[in-house]
């Protein structure tokens, strides 16, 4: 096995994985996620603040002199959304390169994607059945069906929790007409957006056997909170499985408290406690236009392809 470390630059925030890795198995060492906010004030003008850029390549630095005192033999970074949106991702890059020595690989949407998928199912419980796994992060939203470890659809959508935040602000606590416009809008994208795509990938490849997976951290931190855990403990996480009616209570309970109550819920981190409230409401659209009772959790995701192919 060789030590590899893996650095996920995300719309909302920047994640590390250290893994012990031999073929399609990977073993984690250490996982960590600080949250930057890369994309805070970046949908009206589609340029990276200073601030963000300076925060994220600081992150980055302190990931990887950690990585590298665990023992990791290479260090590779990966961003996503926001930085392949970005007018000014040049200047990210080189404040990267300048704090930690390391460039950067900017991956489209479809790389995403199909990361995601290697990722989720190189858990081998994840490919006994057909499988819709949805990726949402700050920026983006990827939709990957597969079975048995194969894909047959992947794409990635202009849906994210950080971008709606800034989309559709709401108040401190919310209104029940911002909910419900949220609601509408996020319903209104999948019917126009996504369905089209993904409802006759979905019919031509798989039964109704079906199971839908969620990556990424709205899964895991619904995940968490469901289970009443501060800790990231990936066997009690992975375990999860959320009814649509429990997706939709928690979506009305996190947007019916202002911010500072939802800081104090167990198994949701604080700098999280905003951008919840869009990931929720992806779920319950997903769920409700696609008929699925239940959602399935991976601690799973890019990072471990990515791993893989180090």
């Amino acid at each position: 096995m060789k030590r590899v470390g893996v650095i996920d630059v995300g719309t909302n925030s920047v994640k590390l994985l250290v893994a012990d890795v031999d073929g399609s198995n990977v073993v984690p060492v250490s996982e960590e996620s600080e949250q930057t906010r890369l994309g805070r004030g970046f949908y009206q003008t589609h340029m990276l603040q200073s601030s963000a850029i300076q925060q994220t390549a600081e992150a980055i630095a302190f990931f990887s002199g950690k990585a590298t005192s665990q023992g990791a033999i290479s260090v590779r970074v990966i961003a996503t959304s926001a930085a392949r949106d970005a007018k000014n991702a040049d200047e990210l890059l080189r404040a990267i390169q300048a704090a930690s020595g390391l460039s950067v690989e900017v991956i489209s949407g479809e790389q995403e994607a199909d990361w995601a998928f290697r990722g989720v199912t190189s858990n081998p419980e994840f490919t006994q059945h057909p499988l819709l796994i949805l990726d949402v992060g700050g920026g983006s939203t990827e939709f990957i069906i597969g079975e048995h470890g194969h894909q047959q659809f992947r794409d990635s959508f202009n849906l994210g929790t950080v971008r709606l935040l800034e989309q559709l602000p709401h108040s401190d606590p919310p209104k029940r007409e911002e909910l419900e416009e949220c609601r509408a809008w996020v319903s209104a994208f999948l019917r126009e957006k996504v369905v089209p795509k993904v409802k006759p990938a979905l019919e031509s490849c798989c039964d109704d056997r079906v199971q839908l997976v969620g990556t990424g951290g709205t899964s895991t931190i619904l995940a968490r909170i469901d289970r009443q855990t501060d800790s990231y403990d990936r066997d009690l996480i992975e375990s999860t499985h959320l009814s649509h009616d429990r997706i939709r209570s928690l979506t009305e309970h996190l947007w019916s408290v202002p911010l500072a109550a939802r800081q104090s819920i167990q198994g949701l981190p604080q700098k999280r406690a905003d951008v919840i409230l869009t990931g929720t409401i992806i779920y319950e659209a997903v769920m409700e236009q696609f008929g699925f009772q239940e959602l399935r959790v991976s601690t799973r995701g890019l990072r471990f392809a990515a791993a893989m192919e180090d």
